[in-house]
């Protein structure tokens, strides 16, 4: 059997630990999106099942969108909330640059979002915003805070860092890399989707629609979903990604409450 590799030696304490029960966690929602196998981990590596590559194709494209939903469907303990059996950290980001994620569970969405994700994030790159910025950032955490955006949806079993590089096509169709899984609202993995962009991306929203329709005004609520890579992207990349925060925040400010 081929295998793939990731090693870091300089990787913190659960990193690979972390993604291999996340791997495992998204693979046991019944019809849900595969993931690349877990073969064996320790402090410094994670040995997974090879994968080989394949061209995107629309019908691929719209099956990934299905079996997303179902992914999405099959829950999570709470907002927040890390793979079914995993106590220790969480993280975001790169193999060589791993940002701290909290797996602290809530029960309200919008108080999680809003605690655990961008204020955090926030502190992190708060010297790289300006003060409207920041002003406008609050703001939205605030709007949060106070359930403007939460509805009766129950946490989703969220891959976590969903954008395109994470999506590998193979000859059997998607296949999941990378989580920074937890539970979360649905619409988070498919903004994480359109944020750098997705082949097919309209068919895999069609395929998905189909399984699970989502809540009117989902397009409208895609910038307050992405506020939390794009400031994770401006702590990784210095120079770059504070208008996009900047923007979004603004767009956010200007969503109707639930």
């Amino acid at each position: 059997m081929r295998t793939f590799v990731k090693r870091s030696e300089g990787a913190p304490p659960g990193f690979f630990a972390c993604e291999a029960a996340g791997l495992r966690w998204l693979s046991a929602a019944d019809g849900g999106v595969p993931c690349a196998r877990v073969l064996a981990h320790d402090d410094t590596s994670l040995t997974l099942e090879y994968l080989t590559s394949a061209p995107p194709d629309r019908a691929a494209a719209e099956e990934f969108g299905r079996r997303l939903a179902r992914t999405h469907d099959a829950g999570a303990a709470a907002f927040g909330a890390g793979p079914d059996g995993w106590t220790g950290p969480g993280f975001f980001g790169p193999l060589h640059h791993p940002l701290p994620m909290s797996l602290t569970g809530h029960d309200r969405w919008g108080e999680f979002y809003a605690r655990e994700r961008l204020a955090p994030m926030t502190r992190l790159a708060a010297d790289r915003l300006d003060a409207g910025t920041l002003w406008m950032l609050d703001a939205v955490m605030k709007r949060w805070e106070s359930g403007d955006f939460d509805d009766d949806e129950p946490p989703a079993r969220l891959h976590g860092d969903l954008w395109s590089g994470n999506v590998m096509w193979t000859p059997a169709g998607v296949v999941l890399i990378d989580p920074a899984a937890h539970g979360g609202h649905r619409e988070t993995d498919l903004a994480m989707l359109a944020l750098f962009g997705c082949p097919h991306l309209d068919a895999v929203l069609a395929g998905y629609q189909q399984q699970h329709p989502l809540r009117p005004g989902w397009r409208d609520r895609v910038p307050l979903h992405q506020l939390y890579p794009l400031l994770a992207h401006v702590v990784l990349f210095p120079g770059g990604y504070a208008g996009q925060v900047a923007a979004a925040a603004e767009q956010t400010l200007s969503v109707s409450a639930n």
